[in-house]
């Protein structure tokens, strides 16, 4: 049983979902491997005890507990990001239109443009930051306003309250990707979104070590998305669960001190002679700076940055990086750095990733844990300076 979302979010996080009365008086949750599950009485097909269902006991504790942080209704988590984004869709979208942000995930990105058409749901892109210009885009069957937190990878934060509103006015559902925001530094229900994806394999779980998709929002909303995903069975392992949910105790030390590694390694490169730009919205000088003191409690640990040159010189100073990994993710305990013309969107055309911004020089940079002194020298030693 959820305790009350009056108390701090890191009492949430360790106390927030767990059992009224512990389990044998564990102060941490057993994990539950079994997949039988005696029914003493006649039921509800969606409420049989079954782990395919989202409702073992380990499902149940950790969806309590990120309802508690995300203070929400309900929650559900599922296989990975990617299944608790178009899971969503499918469900709420039915087949109808999705109006969404022009700059997305690479995934999603490709779900909205290559795969949900096929399945008769179709889309239509707009700039987050020109709400003047979405009326033009709607349809008559419009029924979702789909949009990112931070944008990926450029790190753009569009006007989250006005998606709401125009949701709201045009009888839209509006769904947010908080991924990179996590509820740390955005809660989108406080601003009425009615639900919200993460990839939970990234900030939520933390450590690198688990594929994992959470959901959060209306109990309408929440159920609408656990009726399809009992059919299409994108769960997550019980197993799984209890490592998200150990993971999830410690988001807060670990989310505020990479918002300030961010920071700080934003603001050495963005002084830097052999970069051209740095897109991180907890700079002053950044397009989205002003909304991200409007909506967000931190900037977040992620940043982009281009160099002057060509794509081999990005590829060269990747390449002299020493503590940071090459690698396509981000959240976790060590520095991640990426091309996302190679990685995240190199499912799109040359053409598709130039619309969204996202250029052979682009670098995206996840900070971890390290020393933020570290990261820093790290990044002035692969520049050559």
């Amino acid at each position: 049983m959820a305790r009350s979302n009056r108390q701090g979010m890191g009492t949430r996080l360790i106390h927030g979902g767990e059992p009224k009365e512990r389990v044998f008086g564990a102060a941490v949750v057993p994990t539950f491997r079994g997949t039988v599950y005696e029914v003493a009485t006649e039921m509800a097909w969606k409420d049989i005890p079954y782990p395919r269902l989202s409702n073992s006991p380990n499902h149940t504790v950790l969806h309590g507990k990120l309802a508690s942080v995300s203070a929400t209704e309900e929650a559900l988590v599922t296989s990975s990001g990617m299944s608790a984004i178009t899971t969503s869709l499918l469900a709420l979208a039915g087949g109808g239109h999705i109006l969404a942000q022009k700059t997305l995930y690479g995934g999603s990105h490709g779900a909205l443009s290559a795969v949900l058409p096929r399945l008769g749901i179709s889309s239509s892109r707009v700039d987050i930051t020109k709400p003047e210009t979405w009326k033009s885009a709607l349809r008559s069957d419009t029924r979702v306003f789909y949009v990112e937190t931070i944008a990926n990878p450029l790190m753009e934060i569009g006007d989250l309250a006005a998606v709401v509103e125009f949701a709201k006015d045009h009888g839209l559902t509006p769904i947010v990707d908080n991924t990179f925001g996590s509820p740390i530094n955005f809660r989108p229900s406080e601003w009425g979104f009615e639900l919200e994806v993460h990839s939970a394999t990234k900030y939520l779980n933390g450590h690198s070590d688990l594929v994992a998709g959470a959901l959060m929002g209306t109990k309408e909303a929440v159920n609408r998305v656990r009726d399809l995903l009992n059919y299409l069975g994108g769960v997550l392992d019980p197993t799984l669960c209890a490592q998200l949910h150990r993971g999830m105790q410690t988001l807060e030390v670990r989310v505020q001190r990479q918002n300030d590694t961010a920071l700080a390694l934003a603001s050495f490169l963005e002084a830097h002679p052999r970069v051209e730009r740095v897109l991180y919205p907890g700079l002053e000088s950044n397009a989205s700076y002003a909304r991200a003191q409007q909506y967000l409690d931190g900037a977040g640990g992620v940043l982009s940055v281009e160099l002057h040159g060509e794509a081999d010189t990005a590829r060269r100073v990747v390449e002299n990086l020493s503590i940071a990994i090459n690698g396509p993710s981000l959240g976790g305990p060590e520095t991640l750095v990426t091309r996302p013309a190679t990685t995240s969107h190199a499912s799109l055309s040359p053409k598709e990733r130039l619309e969204c911004g996202v250029s052979d020089r682009l670098i995206r940079i996840s900070v971890g844990l390290e020393e933020s002194q570290d990261i820093v020298e790290d990044w002035k030693n692969a520049l050559g300076s």
